[in-house]
């Protein structure tokens, strides 16, 4: 499978740009992840860090 892949890359004509076009992707996506962490209100972030202890959940036992 990956003499396959590696073959069908290596036909193609500017192959390499595609690795780089995913980085910038997943690097964009953690900065931007990162500053909306950072910009997080204190309310905000104790609002949701005690989502799991609250017990207003329905249960799904009717299966």
């Amino acid at each position: 499978m990956f003499k396959f892949i590696k073959q069908y890359t290596e036909t193609m004509k500017d192959a390499a740009i595609y690795p780089i076009i995913s980085l910038f992707i997943f690097i964009i996506f953690f900065t931007v992840l990162l500053i909306m962490v950072k910009n997080m209100k204190k309310e905000t972030v104790t609002k949701l860090s005690n989502i799991p202890f609250e017990n207003n959940e329905t249960s799904n036992s009717n299966l």
